[in-house]
């Protein structure tokens, strides 16, 4: 794998674990400490960041972890509902078999994984993330538009990093198991009104949740 890739998927797991903190700076030299990578791919990655909206670029500043708030997560939700439903009405007009095949086996594998976790937050649970993950992209994968499914992998990433920063900061989990089964079920069932119905209140409870949790914190942890 090219530094400059590997760099980048190390650098976005981070940030989306929020592993670093809100508006952190991101200095190059402690990252190349760190990851044992030269500065010249860890730029690059911090670049491609930067465009994906989960790092700030500043002119003489340097890169700085993109700030949490309010105005950010409804700005993203309503990016989401447009870029979302959109792919999705898509992926049920033109996904073949084999798109199926892939929705039904990421909704299965999301659901073992959540049979065998506590009452702890799942979001927070390395293995359920990666799936839920998967599973939502796997409803986007019959989208016609290369485009489209680059910016919902994009806009995915930075509402994980909400889920995430909120998860670590909440006392109720929100449990999703039957959003993701109603889901997966008027996708596979091409409903076009349902589903997108669906996915709007599934994405708009996560603007919902990080929002209560924001307004509950600290102002200055949030910018």
């Amino acid at each position: 794998m090219p530094l400059a890739e590997r760099a980048y998927r190390r650098l976005r797991q981070a940030i989306v674990r929020c592993e670093f903190e809100p508006g952190q700076r991101l200095r190059v030299d402690e990252l190349s400490k760190q990851y044992e990578i030269s500065s010249s791919p860890l730029r690059e990655a911090l670049s491609r960041l930067s465009e994906q909206g989960l790092v700030k670029a500043f002119e003489n500043r340097g890169f700085h972890v993109a700030p949490l708030s309010v105005q950010g997560i409804a700005d993203l939700t309503r990016v989401r509902l447009l870029v979302e439903c959109e792919a999705l009405r898509d992926a049920m007009t033109n996904g073949s078999d084999a798109w199926e095949a892939g929705v039904v086996a990421a909704a299965h594998s999301l659901a073992l994984v959540e049979q065998r976790l506590g009452d702890g937050p799942v979001v927070l649970d390395e293995a359920w993330s990666q799936r839920h993950r998967d599973f939502h992209l796997a409803i986007y994968a019959g989208c016609t538009s290369p485009m489209l499914r680059e910016l919902v992998s994009a806009l995915f990433d930075n509402a994980e990093r909400y889920r995430q920063f909120s998860a670590r900061h909440r006392k109720v989990e929100r449990r999703k198991h039957s959003e993701h089964q109603r889901l997966m079920s008027a996708v596979l069932a091409r409903n076009e009104e349902k589903a997108l119905g669906l996915l709007r209140q599934h994405i708009s409870a996560t603007e919902r949740n990080v929002t209560e949790c924001l307004l509950n914190m600290a102002p200055s942890s949030t910018q």
